[in-house]
């Protein structure tokens, strides 16, 4: 069976899809799975067919239980629209964003473009989304109670100064309604923001975030999204910060401005990298978090996840959990699954 959803889809789907151009496909293939997935029965066949349920893959992590270490990256369901159906297709747990407080359109079009031959994608989006009250408005419905995290970015038009306003407008609306939070300081996309990455404005703006977060009887994790362009002397910066602030955890790595080994004609295309051609890199910078920090706190591996493998080289290089996007994009639903079983089979 597995053998052939990898057939159907990475021999039959994906050709189709890569035939239209990425943006468009990617709102076609939201509206597609919302009508398919209304379709009595639907739901239950996705399920029975690529979740993975077994005990032994929950994890605990932040004082959160997930039903299985496998999530979906930010930026794929930006505007919380189709978490329950993701949900279906295996993933242990969704991240909706980046939200910002006002919607926004992005960056001018075109702005993704996929790099077939290093299986990879160049995005500079722009943070373009509905606005978190619009994201609050669906995340009501979360009826499944499927786990969400909601990360969380500031509007292109806000300047750096001002930027703790943004964070904290996000972080008060969408409190009630996810489990946990993303600080995205990391984007390349969006300019100046990751001047934010520099050691006091990202130790001022987790301090703030944290001070109304203890405000609440139960606090929720608060993470912290990094690139993988920082050097070894500003990640010690970044364990210094994530200890002193008492933030929860690391998401590593957000998308690379290097093109470095990269093949395909679009290459030069500004903005983030993502894919396999980040697969090292990623692994390395958690390794380096994992060791220098001795453990000193859970890590979300993500950033070139194409197959079982990569997904266990984080795993043993210090990751918690980890998440996919672009090898969902490139291998669809049954790459979910794959990493699943490979985790029980290693840890038998």
């Amino acid at each position: 069976m597995c053998e052939t959803q990898e057939f159907m889809y990475t021999s039959l789907i994906r050709p189709i899809l890569f035939w239209f151009d990425p943006e468009k496909i990617h709102y076609f293939s939201f509206s597609f799975l919302r009508k398919v997935f209304k379709i009595p029965g639907i739901k239950n066949s996705a399920r029975k067919q690529f979740q993975v349920s077994d005990k032994k893959l929950e994890r605990e992590v932040f004082g959160l239980k997930f039903k299985n270490p496998v999530g979906l990256a930010a930026g794929f369901d930006k505007d919380a629209k189709l978490f329950d159906e993701l949900d279906s297709l295996g993933f242990g747990f969704i991240e909706i964003g980046t939200l910002t407080p006002k919607g926004q359109p992005g960056n001018p079009k075109k702005r993704l473009f996929r790099l077939p031959e290093d299986s990879a994608i160049i995005n500079r989006m722009g943070f373009n989304n509905e606005g978190v009250d619009a994201a609050v408005e669906r995340l009501k419905k979360n009826e499944n109670k499927v786990l969400i995290g909601g990360n969380i970015g500031k509007n292109k038009n806000t300047p750096n100064e001002k930027a703790t306003d943004d964070y904290r407008y996000c972080f008060k609306a969408l409190f009630p309604l996810v489990d946990y939070f993303v600080v995205n300081v990391s984007s390349p996309n969006t300019p100046g923001l990751r001047q934010l990455q520099e050691k006091e404005p990202l130790k001022n703006l987790l301090a703030e975030l944290h001070r109304l977060n203890n405000k609440h009887t139960k606090p929720k994790p608060i993470l912290l999204k990094i690139a993988p362009d920082l050097n070894e002397k500003q990640l010690d910066d970044i364990i210094e910060i994530v200890t002193e602030t008492g933030t929860q955890g690391v998401i590593a790595t957000n998308t690379t401005i290097s093109r470095e080994g990269i093949q395909s004609k679009n290459k030069m295309e500004k903005g983030g990298l993502s894919g396999k051609p980040l697969t090292k890199h990623s692994t390395e910078v958690i390794r380096y978090l994992h060791d220098k920090s001795n453990a000193a706190f859970p890590i979300i591996g993500v950033g070139g996840i194409h197959s079982s493998e990569d997904a266990l080289e984080k795993l043993k290089a210090g990751a918690s959990l980890v998440q996919l996007y672009t090898g969902f994009i490139y291998r669809g639903p049954k790459l979910i699954k794959e990493i699943n079983e490979a985790i029980l089979k290693h840890d038998a």
